[in-house]
């Protein structure tokens, strides 16, 4: 291991990343260095690529990473060298959230997971010119190796396999999340899926599995519509070429949705989500394309209504538990995740990056 690790590190306003060489950093007690097999590439760290998430740089990106446990500090006892496991989000494990079994409401779920470092400021990885934020998410997976934290890896089965699962730790998880966790459909009950990537088809797939139906995909892009179709959706709509998507969803549903997901940020589109709903019917929203966007909805119409919105996040279920489920819903057959994955060699990164921009790939993986 003397010829250090090879990471992908973005400097100052670049959003090339530059593939370097680095040492082998040291690993505090409670965390864990990883080997990493693969890594997905998930909208957020396009974002945080082009400084739209404020953080210092250099910084290494990536937070879909997965792998094998290369070595462990003395503190940690849910893993050992050789295991294979996902890295998920990082929390700060002593919150009230967290303490009550919601990592995923870690009250410093923002500085844990968007600083590019550890949370008392420090970071694992350093190069030539000083330090380098290596903890995006816990992890910063676009590297050969990764320094995480025993609170943000998840040990699974070894017969998965194991270079395509770093997708579970965010994007799947917050698709087949918003589904299974928080809209829990019943059988029968009608799906709508706003955006047609990684994170709405994960959705899909987890609304096929719970016997939803009709289930509904809004999606511009004609080759992740098909997708969706083989994936299980009963139905697709193009927003670009229908005059009114509203009254083409209760048309779909027999009056309005009785569930509603919106992966797309779009106020246009979380405006029809809410609008296309049926009385008594749930929606789940998972992002913005701005942080001070919002969302227009008449008050005594949820009310009259018994119209519920949910905040979704990072699949709002504890990751030790939710992440190994999927894996056995697709080892079972049920939840093909992997036939939205695209694999690239990790040398190009770049190009990855550029097709999950303009979605020639719905969920890009490198391969290490």
């Amino acid at each position: 291991m003397s010829e250090g690790i090879l990471a992908g590190v973005f400097h100052s306003e670049e959003i090339i990343p530059r593939l370097e060489r680095l040492p082998f950093p040291q690993i505090r007690p409670d965390e864990v260095l990883v080997k990493l097999s693969g890594c997905g590439i998930c909208h957020v760290d396009i974002v945080a690529r082009d400084g739209k998430i404020p953080m210092p740089r250099p910084v290494v990106l990536g937070h879909e990473g997965s792998g094998y446990v290369e070595r462990v500090g003395h503190a940690v006892t849910s893993v050992v060298a050789g295991d294979p496991v996902v890295l998920t989000g990082m929390t700060c494990g002593k919150c009230r959230s967290c303490l009550d079994g919601q990592p995923y409401n870690c009250w410093q779920k923002l500085p844990a997971n968007f600083s590019g470092r550890r949370l008392d400021g420090s970071t694992a990885l350093r190069g030539p010119e000083g330090d380098i934020g290596g903890h995006f998410f816990g992890q910063s997976s676009f590297s050969t190796y990764s320094v995480a934290n025993e609170r943000n890896v998840v040990k699974v089965r070894a017969d998965a396999p194991v270079q395509l699962l770093g997708p579970l730790g965010c994007g799947v998880q917050t698709g087949a999340g918003a589904v299974f966790n928080l809209l829990k459909p019943r059988t029968g009950q009608s799906v709508t899926v706003f955006g047609g990537g990684g994170v709405g088809l994960s959705a899909v797939m987890a609304a096929v599995v719970a016997g939803a139906g009709p289930i509904v995909v809004i999606e511009p892009n004609e080759a992740r519509r098909a997708v969706a179709l083989e994936l299980g959706a009963t139905n697709v709509i193009d927003p670009a070429e229908c005059e009114d998507v509203v009254a083409s969803i209760r048309d779909l549903t027999e009056g309005g949705a009785d569930k509603a997901f919106d992966t797309s940020g779009r106020l246009e589109m979380m405006t029809a989500a809410w609008q296309s709903l049926a009385n008594g019917g749930s929606l789940v929203l998972v992002g913005s394309h701005t942080r001070d966007a919002a969302l227009p909805i008449p008050v005594l119409g949820l009310v009259n209504r018994g119209i519920t919105i949910h905040g979704g996040a990072s699949g709002n279920r504890d990751p030790q538990e939710f992440i190994p489920y999927l894996i056995d819903l697709h080892m079972d057959g049920k939840f093909p995740f992997d036939r939205l994955i695209s694999l690239y060699p990790f040398a190009d990164l770049q190009c990855a990056l550029e097709d999950h921009v303009n979605g020639k790939a719905i969920k890009p993986v490198l391969i290490m």
